[in-house]
């Protein structure tokens, strides 16, 4: 399958569909996924148009929901430039003050899958990536890519509490996954690497934050309303979201 609505004197993509499968999100409904053919050399550009179009990345892959008679998995983004957080949101910022962060290209270490693996097994113990692995978390968020980065947050104590995996785009980043200390509830660490994403960008003076997949009916994906103002992919065009 190949798609030439990117543009077709750039890009002459071939895609692949899998086999109906079990939806992650919604009960008794099955999924299918358009992926980019792995052996596509997978340049930043090729990333970011695909992104504008509803695609997002795992390890290597670029994939989206393309489901039959189904279009609940939409994509979100935030409007960076005019986020301002709400009360308590600056309290979740306050409240991680202290903590300090360094990016690096994405890589594997012991410290970074314990980490992983302690979130998966108190947090995802009922989905699709219970139970971890190395091999899982290498094909999940290694890529060598300068601009596939992973973010750590340590503590003053040097103590890693967070990990981000995020990808740098022209006009701003993707939000690929976020695994933290779950003993750690009270500083809200998910909600807070989102927040210091959205700073990023504001700093690096680009418009949007890159959320993935905002379904309506799936409680999980809730929280992604909660960054305001939201643009949401429909009919191939970003426009206000409104969730009802």
């Amino acid at each position: 399958m190949t798609i030439n609505t990117l543009d077709p004197q750039t890009f002459a993509l071939r895609f692949y569909q899998t086999m109906p499968h079990r939806c992650s999100y919604l009960q008794d409904r099955e999924a299918t996924t358009l992926f980019l053919d792995p052996q596509q050399p997978l340049s930043q550009d090729i990333y970011n148009a695909l992104t504008q179009v509803g695609f997002r990345r795992s390890g290597r892959h670029l994939y989206r929901p393309h489901c039959q008679g189904c279009n609940a998995c939409q994509s979100v983004r935030v409007k960076a430039k005019e986020f301002k957080p709400n009360r308590q949101q600056r309290k979740i910022l306050n409240r991680n003050s202290d903590l300090s962060w360094e990016v690096f290209p994405t890589r594997f270490t012991d410290e970074y899958y314990q980490l992983y693996q302690k979130y998966l097994e108190s947090r995802h113990a009922d989905g699709d990536m219970y139970p971890p692995s190395e091999e899982q978390f290498r094909s999940f968020l290694l890529l060598n890519e300068p601009w596939a980065q992973l973010v750590e947050f340590r503590d003053t104590q040097g103590d890693l509490l967070a990990v981000a995996a995020v990808d740098c785009l022209p006009d701003g980043l993707s939000a690929i996954y976020t695994f933290y200390d779950p003993e750690q509830d009270r500083r809200s660490l998910g909600v807070f690497a989102v927040l210091w994403q959205i700073q990023q960008i504001q700093a690096m003076n680009q418009p949007h934050l890159y959320l993935g997949y905002w379904i309506k009916a799936c409680r999980k994906m809730n929280y992604k309303q909660n960054y305001q103002p939201l643009e949401i992919l429909q009919q191939q065009l970003w426009v206000p979201f409104n969730p009802t």
